[in-house]
């Protein structure tokens, strides 16, 4: 008895096209989690910014309480890892944060200071990142 086998290689392309498309697939998914992970980043620094920001706004109503007529600001004062900077337009705070990787956040209020030492600080407007 014979037997005829013919080995026209068609288990091996298809083997082969198989392969290809699995491995298509996992680094598609792998780009997929690698940009998720640094929009993830992004955001925390982001946050970081505007947090910094933040503090710096309430170190500028630290210094209205104690003297409604201070208007000096704060140039790159140091927090955290990163530092702020306030502006005191009037009765416009503005205050940027910068984290240490370089975002920025801005935090801006309008104010109105009222009655004596400790002066009443009401905040009328309040804009995040204009």
């Amino acid at each position: 008895m014979k037997f005829s086998t013919e080995n026209n290689g068609s288990v091996l392309l298809i083997t082969v096209f198989i392969i290809v498309f699995i491995s298509a697939l996992a680094m598609g998914i792998l780009q997929m989690n690698t940009e998720e992970i640094q929009i993830v980043r992004n955001q925390i620094f982001a946050a970081e910014a505007m947090a910094i920001a933040e503090a710096g706004l309430n170190d500028a109503f630290s210094e209205l309480r104690d003297d409604s007529s201070w208007n000096t600001g704060f140039t790159d004062k140091a927090f955290n890892s990163g530092s702020y900077t306030v502006d005191v337009n009037g009765t416009t705070i503005t205050s940027t944060g910068t984290s240490s990787t370089g975002f920025i956040g801005r935090a801006q209020a309008d104010v109105t200071i009222a009655g004596t030492s400790p002066y009443v600080i009401r905040i009328d407007h309040f804009r995040i990142n204009e």
